[in-house]
Parts: C-alpha cells; sequence; structure tokens
C-alpha cells in the first residue's frame, strides 16, 4: 500500500481513506464506525490493517476500539496526540 499513490489501492483502501480524511481535530471514532462509514460494515479488523499499512499516513490516533481502548503498544503516543486535541483519556482509555 503506497500512500502517496491511491490508484493502486483496493476499493476498501480508497473507502476507508475517504471516511479518515474526514476527521478533524478532537474527533473520534471508532473501527467498526469507520467500517461502517465505508460501506463495510463488519470490517473493524480490516480497517485497522489498514491504518497499520498506511505508515502513519492518516489520523490513526483518531481511531479507538469499541470500548475506548487506544492502541496497544501506542498508548503513550496516542495518548499524548489526542490531549493535544482536547481529548479526555485516562489509563489507555478514552474518557467521556
Amino acid at each position: 500500500m503506497d500512500p502517496h499513490d491511491r490508484s493502486s489501492w483496493t476499493d476498501f483502501e480508497r473507502e476507508v481513506a475517504s471516511v479518515l480524511d474526514q476527521l478533524k481535530p478532537g474527533d473520534l471514532v471508532t473501527y467498526g464506525e469507520v467500517a461502517a462509514e465505508a460501506g463495510h460494515p463488519g470490517a473493524a479488523r480490516a480497517v485497522g490493517s489498514v491504518l497499520r499499512r498506511s505508515g502513519g499516513n492518516f489520523c490513526w490516533w483518531r481511531v479507538v476500539s469499541a470500548d475506548g481502548r487506544l492502541v496497544p503498544g501506542h498508548e503513550a503516543e496516542q495518548t499524548r496526540r489526542l490531549r493535544a486535541e482536547g481529548v479526555d483519556v485516562k489509563d489507555g482509555r478514552i474518557r467521556g
């Protein structure tokens, strides 16, 4: 997945990218919400795969698990980025 050449992406990757491109600072969505908005309900894990393969070219920190958990292994960076956008994070979870 070349993040600079979307012409080589699958339809699914482009649809997910379109949803992610619309997120603004402070927005939060779940992997499942991204999948549903992209027209692929139930494809939450595939959204995570797109984010992993993208090399950080999307606002990955604005995407959390259905129960508000942050990305395992990246909690510190995700917390830092979300707090900078005014999102309340505590103990690896979004507080709401």
